[in-house]
């Protein structure tokens, strides 16, 4: 459950790097773009990811052990 909430947070700020980078260098500019392609590229890349370690939690042990 850590996994996904993780990868979650890290990303939640894409529109104000949208905004930052089109305000700074224009809407004709590489960095605009980069910008908004990164975004379009991560999502699906995040789904992947929270796939894969949704998938892969039967590697780990769940057994709690007390101190």
């Amino acid at each position: 459950d850590a996994s996904p909430s993780a990868m979650i947070g890290a990303s939640n700020h894409f529109e104000v790097a949208i905004a930052t980078a089109t305000l700074l260098f224009g809407l004709s500019s590489g960095a605009a773009l980069a910008t908004v392609v990164g975004v379009l590229i991560e999502v699906p890349v995040m789904l992947m990811l929270v796939k894969i370690c949704l998938n892969t939690t039967h590697w780990f042990s769940h057994k709690v052990t007390a101190v």
